[in-house]
């Protein structure tokens, strides 16, 4: 079972409150898998993927490119957002990165 520490919003959501700028995110790992996760820090998010402080599934898989990022209201529509890329296939993944890459982390 995952821990809550493995999630990427596990250190930021304890870090304050909910209310910010959060942001849905896509990673493509060295191995060329794509991972998706929220932050309210996207830079020092991505950054701590690179360094291995991220979740432990990209530890083993950097460097990690920043392939996707969509603005999310709050961190409730972020984790929604979140869960809604992860039941997409790969295919839909790699679309939708393909169509917003590197999107601005604010409100367009």
């Amino acid at each position: 079972m995952a821990s809550g520490r493995d999630r990427p919003e596990g250190d930021l959501a304890r870090a304050g409150n909910s209310a910010g700028p959060w942001v849905v995110y896509m990673v493509r790992c060295v191995d060329g898998s794509l991972y998706t996760g929220v932050a309210k820090n996207l830079a020092a998010r991505v950054e701590q993927h690179n360094q291995g402080t991220g979740a432990r599934y990209t530890r083993s898989r950097r460097p990690v490119e920043l392939v996707f990022s969509e603005p999310a209201a709050d961190r409730g529509a972020a984790l929604r957002r979140e869960a809604a890329i992860k039941r997409l296939d790969r295919k839909e993944k790699q679309a939708l990165a393909a169509d917003r890459p590197n999107a601005s982390p604010v409100a367009e």
